[in-house]
């Protein structure tokens, strides 16, 4: 399983895939370097090698990429705050999400809701999203006991 001059080593990409594919259904969830590198079998310096090798970003920044791209979905058909839908994909911080939002959007997650919203096209009300399960409310309160 060794990498060869930017190339993965075709043994270990169903490992990387199986990690990948545990971002993609869990990008939600509080992930790390080690519960990846976890997930694919593999130590945590060689799954991020391997990782960006073969998919050309890092794990960590496919994470955030995911998750910024699940937040212009949200922003642009559901009726949410941008601190509800900051909770929802998985940052723990507005002013991380919003600054990475920014920086690979190229404009703050509120100028990018307002001017979706401006469109006049259809929203989702919050309401009906924590309902169906498809959001959870408690993610969006922050910490128990927090005021």
């Amino acid at each position: 399983m060794d990498l060869i001059r930017g190339r993965v080593a075709v043994d270990l990409l169903p490992h990387l895939r199986r990690a990948h594919d545990h971002i993609d259904r869990h990008y939600r969830a509080a992930l790390d370097l080690d519960q990846l590198a976890a997930v694919a079998g593999v130590s945590k310096f060689h799954f991020a090698r391997s990782f960006e090798a073969a998919y050309g970003e890092t794990p960590i920044r496919y994470l955030t990429r995911r998750r910024i791209e699940r937040a212009q979905d949200l922003l642009r058909v559901a009726n949410l705050t941008v601190t509800e839908v900051c909770m929802a994909v998985g940052f723990a911080s507005l002013g991380s999400f919003s600054s990475r939002f920014t920086r690979l959007v190229g404009e703050s997650p509120t100028a990018y809701r307002d001017r979706w919203a401006a469109r006049g096209g259809p929203h989702v009300p919050g309401c009906y999203l924590f309902m169906r399960g498809v959001l959870d409310p408690s993610g969006t309160a922050g910490p128990k006991g927090a005021i």
